[in-house]
């Protein structure tokens, strides 16, 4: 017995050594000097003299960081909005930004709340799905206000939902990648055992500390593991954001917040979305499943349509072609006002349709 005690102590000791270890190289990893944070602070403020580029944006919630497009000095200019996810940043639509100024559009992709170094608030309440919306109708009311277009991505996506759903006026169009209307996917997760499955990591992301030790463990492998194809510039963003300490537990509170409070915005008086939709989903994304896509018809009472791509999660960096062409005409098609009255219209193009 005094050996098999040893033996348990010493498997102990292993153990202990080992979450040591990872906790040092994960904190070895980290830019204490907070590079990123001071070439934001360097960046201009967004003024009538800046058409593109990075830029601060200035609002009643905090200054964001921001790529912008399109932006000559004509107001009437349709804006466009988009929205990034996890664990990326606005650098994740730098092919579409060009495509959408081209066609005559003002554009906006703004690091969200936690990515932006000067709007990362303590506190996991502080990352509640409300608190992301009331962000994008600040950057949209601090770059000219009125009804704008939007996209997202991802987290994005979830968001931009809570958007349409919170001020359904205020969006002439909506494009959600990857995550279904919040009210499909939670079913789904309650009851689909696919998507249980897939969302399985919920929990790993929910818990304190250890995600982030994860992520930045020898220099961020597992990280850098996730931007598989993506360009080296958006992969150098997204290193050098999340190498601030803080940063990365900023983005992950997103995911304990919604443990807290769900997917669903506060105050809504109803699911039905009738902002003009197109959704875009890969039927290879390892994180979402088919369910969700399927009960968002449930929801949708407005013009609405489903491209099913053969692809993954990161539909813009695996099939760019074939979202920035159809979230184009998307868009175009609702620069007016929707008619009230026009009755909802479901189609879905698989595959092969893109071809």
């Amino acid at each position: 017995m005094k050996y098999l005690g040893y033996s348990l102590m010493a498997v102990v000791a292993l153990i202990v050594l080992g979450v040591a270890m990872a906790w040092v190289s994960a904190r070895m990893s980290l830019d204490e000097g907070y590079a990123h944070t001071q070439a934001t602070a360097e960046l201009p403020l967004l003024g009538a003299d800046l058409s593109e580029g990075l830029v601060r944006i200035p609002t009643d919630r905090g200054e964001f960081r921001a790529r912008i497009a399109g932006f000559q000095g004509e107001q009437e200019r349709p804006l466009i909005i988009l929205l990034h996810g996890f664990p990326v940043t606005s650098a994740m639509w730098l092919e579409l930004i060009p495509p959408l100024a081209e066609a005559g559009y003002r554009v906006v992709a703004f690091d969200q709340r936690g990515y932006s170094p000067q709007v990362r608030p303590d506190g996991t309440a502080n990352y509640a799905v409300p608190e992301l919306v009331s962000d994008v109708f600040a950057v949209a009311d601090a770059v000219g206000g009125g009804p704008f277009h939007l996209v997202g991505h991802d987290w994005g996506a979830a968001v931009g939902w809570g958007a349409v759903l919170t001020e359904p006026d205020r969006v002439i169009s909506w494009t959600p990648l990857s995550i279904a209307h919040p009210a499909a996917f939670q079913a789904a997760l309650a009851n689909d055992p696919d998507q249980q499955s897939r969302s399985s990591y919920f929990a790993l992301f929910q818990t304190a500390m250890v995600p982030e030790t994860l992520f930045s463990f020898n220099d961020f492998a597992f990280l850098k593991g996730a931007y598989g194809g993506m360009s080296p510039e958006k992969i150098d963003e997204y290193i050098a954001v999340f190498s601030e300490p803080g940063a990365l537990s900023a983005a992950l509170n997103w995911y304990r917040a919604m443990g807290l409070t769900g997917l669903v915005s506060a105050g809504q008086q109803s699911m039905e979305v009738r902002v003009p939709t197109l959704f875009i989903w890969g039927n290879q994304d390892e994180a979402v499943g088919r369910r969700g896509t399927e009960l968002m018809a449930d929801y949708m009472k407005g013009p609405y349509s489903i491209i099913e791509l053969d692809a993954g999660h990161w539909l813009l960096s695996e099939r760019p072609e074939q979202v920035i062409q159809p979230v184009l005409a998307h868009i175009a098609g609702n620069d007016s006002v929707a008619d009230e009255d026009a009755s909802p219209a479901a189609l879905i193009q698989s595959p092969m349709d893109e071809m």
